[in-house]
């Protein structure tokens, strides 16, 4: 099994995840059943995975989460 990691965490969007999820009073619980309502089946305990860099992001998830936020992919990845 090959263990990804970048600057010791396993994404680089969990941060502004959290950012944005606390900026806009959603918890975690709410956050995964948003997600769930664009047909992503996450859990909560998922979502505080990501957020300190301990569980990988796929790609269909960053967009969802980009969409569930209203922010773009590039926001949640730092690049703008």
């Amino acid at each position: 099994m090959r263990f990804y990691d970048f600057d010791g965490k396993k994404n680089i969007c969990g941060e502004r995840i959290y950012q944005i999820r606390t900026t806009r009073r959603l918890s975690q619980a709410a956050l995964a059943a948003k997600m769930q309502m664009q047909g992503v089946v996450i859990e909560r305990e998922a979502i505080s995975k990501i957020e300190t860099g301990l569980r990988l992001v796929t790609d269909y998830e960053l967009a969802a989460f980009a969409d569930v936020l209203q922010v773009s992919i590039l926001w949640l990845i730092g690049r703008e």
